[in-house]
């Protein structure tokens, strides 16, 4: 099941209803919105049957404080997006890390490297790409938040990675790819940036999917950048949680089907 705003992520019951039927699994996933104020107790009763699922916003990080055990992934992301039971004990992983690596060769072409990325938000999905591009050789990243205190201390957690930028024009300076790690566009009509800014050779990494493309990446295609959604971000990050909790592969090819 989903913890979270199924706003947020509402193709996830199609993507894992799709894996479970081509597995042959006879078992449901469905999207509950938990206020945070009921996380915990939410997530003990379903500890207590056993349960799995993932996260969504605005959980992911919460839940990593919550979890008994996290993988080595969510514990340097520190955002968690899959979890499930374990010999009685919550275990945590992070999938959007192997997801945005996913999304970032789909949108580039080619696998990812020496990079110059301008990384607009500073929560659990910001984390999830500074993790990421951590094993990109010689990438970087400048951060930008509208909360600078809340990007500098994301930015402290990857000193070899990221650092701080306060003004917009600053981050975008140089950049290779720009990506959009805030709810902007989920649910209006809004631009992290607008496209007009970012540098003419850049690439546009969206982490919101919404039906038929976001605006930001209609805009940018329209001015003729390379640009992407969350989707492939979406079905991956998916896919692998789907390995955590059943030990197999899933069928992507299905998944894919279902959602597009």
């Amino acid at each position: 099941m989903l913890l979270g705003h199924p706003v947020s992520h509402s193709l996830s019951p199609i993507l894992h209803g799709a894996a479970l039927a081509a597995a042959g699994l006879d078992i449901g996933y469905e999207a509950i919105d938990v206020a945070p104020q009921r996380l915990e107790p939410e997530l003990a009763a379903l500890v207590a049957e056993g349960a799995a699922g993932n996260a969504t916003i605005p959980h992911k990080e919460a839940l990593a404080r919550i979890c008994d055990r996290l993988t080595s992934t969510a514990g340097l992301a520190d955002a968690v997006n899959v979890w499930w039971v374990e010999d009685g004990e919550l275990v945590g992983d992070n999938t959007d890390v192997a997801g945005f690596h996913a999304l970032a060769r789909r949108v580039l072409g080619c696998p990812p490297g020496c990079e110059r990325i301008a990384l607009i938000g500073a929560g659990g999905a910001a984390s999830a790409v500074l993790t990421a591009i951590g094993d990109w050789t010689g990438s970087t990243a400048r951060v930008f938040n509208r909360d600078s205190e809340r990007a500098r201390r994301l930015c402290a957690r990857f000193p070899d990675v990221a650092r701080v930028e306060t003004v917009m024009e600053d981050a975008l300076a140089g950049a290779t790819i720009v990506v959009n790690a805030t709810p902007i566009g989920l649910l209006d009509e809004g631009f992290p940036v607008a496209v007009e800014r970012i540098p003419e050779r850049a690439a546009v990494i969206d982490l919101v999917y919404r039906e038929g493309d976001t605006p930001w990446v209609r805009a940018a295609r329209e001015r003729g950048l390379r640009a992407g959604d969350g989707l492939a971000m979406l079905v991956e990050q998916a896919a692998l949680s789907f390995q955590r909790w059943f030990g197999r592969e899933p069928n992507r090819q299905a998944m894919w089907a279902a959602v597009t």
